[in-house]
């Protein structure tokens, strides 16, 4: 790709918007993620007692359920973030790559 070509398409406001969405959108998700972990973490630390509490009459504790809750979480947030990136982000990229091949 040459220096013309690159200059056309980072001069793109599309670019632009697609670069600082992403962006935004990303790390939304990373913090979200971030949050849900470390407070799963962070009860571990602090409160073990309310994740060993029993569920129910049999032997398994809550902290199964929510461990198992925070490992579904991360795939549905990283199943969300595909289904925008193979939406939204690869059409704008389509659409400004065909924009500076003109």
């Amino acid at each position: 790709m040459g220096d013309k070509r690159t200059q056309t398409i980072v001069s793109n406001p599309k670019y632009q918007h697609l670069r600082r969405t992403r962006l935004r959108y990303g790390w939304t998700l990373a913090v979200i993620m971030l949050l849900v972990y470390y407070s799963f973490i962070g009860v571990i630390a602090f409160d073990k007692e309310l994740f060993a509490l029993k569920l129910g009459e049999g032997v398994m504790t809550w902290g199964i359920p929510v461990g198992f809750g925070v490992i579904v979480f991360s795939v549905l947030i990283t199943g969300l973030y595909v289904r925008r990136a193979n939406n939204e982000f690869d059409r704008l990229t389509r659409e400004i790559v065909q924009e500076a091949g003109q």
